[in-house]
Order: structure tokens, then sequence, then C-alpha cells
């Protein structure tokens, strides 16, 4: 498929997620109202605000005029809060434009490599739903600086910060970019008509398999290694003396570990290994999603190897965490709503363990898949000599 056909889609995916995110933000006031309470309950309304609350243009009570300044009193408090105001605004524009500009690329390249037709719906779909969600999560981290700058307090424990505010408003992305996915993958079967025959890769069994191998192992590198209890707590607790850039441990977790685990001590060993299934969830999705991935490119290349890897990681995350949700005893306890708030977590860590994965599996694909190559030309030479 050229650009010219994939940017349609991507173009109206893009705008669509954004404006589904703006929409939902705006939808934060209409929890305040009275009845909101007595309709949902105080618990689902509490959860609900705290989940659309990151994608809200209303600045928090403490930036309110007057409210939260050090400036004094009268004209000069409202000046010096109107700034802090200006500073939250800027921070929802650039989110909100942040979403657009990192959906579109990805959407784009997945669009032209994965084109919904001849089987490959299903695939398109889910790999841009998991792209939706990665492109939100990054518009989060660009755009929290200066929303962390609008609180007043900056330069106070910034990577902290910084690491709390990432993995904020994951639970809207889910379903924001269910819906995008959906209108995308639409738009792109019509621009796809007329478009002509739409070329599979030929790649040999034995080349995905080993591909899909060397890419498993790098996310088993983090969930099973790193996210071990204490070399997560090692990592956790980094901290280099001082400076702007102090305590990192926080930061590095998210982006670094994508599930945590120990050794059963004293529990039924049944509820462990019920728990430790889920992280096999995610390593079975991995490898089967990086397996296929190769035959449903109509090119393999490193940017679609890589983009589909991230994919293939974000989706096997959310399989865990629905397996965790469905074996979770306490949802009679908590209700449903709370429980599927642990919905989206982990992008960013799928984010960077997803790349070095494409990368892993594209250069083990290009390596095998030339020697696979060799040896049946070998092979020919030899059966052609004796004839």
């Amino acid at each position: 498929m050229t650009y010219r056909r994939a940017a349609i889609p991507a173009l109206a995916g893009g705008l669509l997620l954004t404006a589904l995110l703006w929409w939902a933000g705006s939808s934060t006031n209409a929890l305040h109202l009275p009845g909101a309470t007595g309709v949902l309950g105080g618990r689902a309304t509490a959860e609900l605000t705290t989940w659309l609350v990151p994608w809200s243009y209303d600045p928090p009570a403490a930036l309110r005029i007057g409210a939260g300044t050090s400036a004094g009193i009268g004209e000069a408090a409202e000046a010096d809060s109107s700034r802090y105001l200006a500073l939250h605004a800027t921070a929802m524009q650039i989110r909100f434009g942040a979403v657009f500009a990192f959906f579109v690329p990805g959407a784009l390249l997945l669009v032209r490599r994965l084109p919904p037709v001849h089987g490959r719906m299903p695939a398109a779909l889910l790999a841009l739903w998991a792209w939706g969600m990665v492109a939100g999560t990054l518009a989060v981290t660009v755009s929290t600086p200066w929303l962390i700058a609008s609180y007043g307090r900056g330069s106070y424990r910034f990577l902290p910060q910084l690491a709390g505010m990432i993995s904020s408003g994951r639970q809207v992305l889910v379903a924001t970019a269910l819906v995008a996915a959906t209108v995308t993958v639409l738009a792109a079967r019509v621009t796809a008509k007329g478009a002509g025959p739409l070329p599979q890769a030929v790649v040999p069994a034995r080349a995905a398999r080993s591909a899909a191998t060397a890419g498993t192992v790098v996310i088993a590198v983090s969930l099973v290694v790193l996210s071990y209890h204490p070399v997560a707590a090692a990592i956790q607790t980094v901290s280099p003396d001082g400076g702007f850039f102090a305590e990192p441990g926080e930061l590095l977790r998210v982006w670094l570990l994508l599930g945590a685990w120990a050794v059963p001590e004293g529990g039924p060993i049944g509820s462990w290994l019920l728990y430790r299934a889920a992280d096999v969830l995610l390593l079975a999705v991995v490898w089967w999603a990086l397996r296929r991935l190769p035959g449903l490119l109509t090119r393999v290349t490193v940017p679609a190897m890589a983009v589909g890897a991230v994919c293939a990681t974000v989706l096997g995350l959310l399989a865990s965490q629905l397996l965790r949700l469905a074996t979770d005893g306490s949802g009679l306890r908590w209700g449903l709503l709370h429980l599927s708030g642990v919905l989206g977590s982990g992008v960013p860590a799928a984010l960077t363990w997803g790349l070095v994965a494409g990368l892993a599996a594209a250069v083990t694909l290009r390596v095998t898949a030339g020697r696979t190559e060799s040896a049946d030309t070998t092979t020919t030479v030899e059966d052609t000599a004796r004839l």
C-alpha cells in the first residue's frame, strides 16, 4: 500500500483518538455533579475521576486563583497563579498534540506494512490498538514536565514525580485506542480497494521460529530476571548523589520492569503457580505474535519488526492482566471497576523491551533466513552435479 493510501486512515485514527481523549477529559465535570455519586456510588465516582483527570483541561484546585501560590496576596498572588494556570494549559496542549503526533507515524507504518486485507485484519486491529496505547503513554511522558512545573514544585524530586505521572490515564487509553484502531482499520480497508495485490513476505518457518524465540528471550529478561524482587529492589533504590536528576530508581522501574515476582514463601504453591501463569501467557503471546509477524508483513523491515514487537508486548501485557483479573478472588470485594484499574499498566517497559526484541528478531530473522537460503542453494548445486 502506498503512503498516500495509508495516510488517510492513519490521520483519521489519530484525529479520533485525540478527540476521544479530549472528550473523556471534558467528562470529568459530569462526575462532580451531585447526582453522579448517587448514580454511580462514591467509590466508582472516585475511580473514574482518577482515570479521567490526566486528560482534563480543568486545573486542580491548588492552581486556581489565589490558591497554592507564594507570591503574596492580592494582585501579586493572582498574577503568579495565572502563570501556573498557563503552564497547565500548555502541558495539556502538548499532551493532546503529542497523542496525534505519535499515533500517526506508527499507524502509517502499520497500515502500510500490515494492511487489513487478505486475512490480516485481526492482526492489524490488534497492532493498532496496542500502538494507540503506546502513543498515549508517550504523549503523557513528554507533557509531564510542563505539568510538574505548573504545580510549582518542578525542582523537588523531579524524577519520582515524572515516574508517578507517566502511568496516569492509561485506563482511558485502553478503551479509546480500541475505538480509534477500529476506525483506522475500516478506513484502511476502504483505501486499500483498487490498490492491486498486496504481497506477503515469504519467510522460512525455521527462521520465523528462531526470530520469535530471540525476541521472546529479550522480553523474558525483563519479566523473569529484572522483575525478580531482589533485582527490582536494587534497581528502584538506585540514587546518585543529589542534583536535579537524583532518585531515578522509580523511573527506571517504570521503563524497565514488565512485572514483579518472588519465590513462594509459606503460601499455597497452587496460588503462586496461578499467578505465574499470567507471565507465561505474556511470553506465549509475544512468541506467537513474533512467529506470525514476518509472514503477515508485506515487506519485512527493521522498523516494521520493531513496532510489531512493541505491539506484541503490549498485547501480551493486556492478556496477562485480563487473566489476573479473571482469576483474582477479590473481585466481589473491591468491584470490577477497581480491579480493571490495572489494565494498560507496563506500557513504558513494553516500549523499551519491545523495541529491543524487535531488533533482535529482525537480526535473527535475516541471519537465519540467509543461512537457510545458502543451504538450499548448496543442496541444489550438489543435486545438479550428481545428475
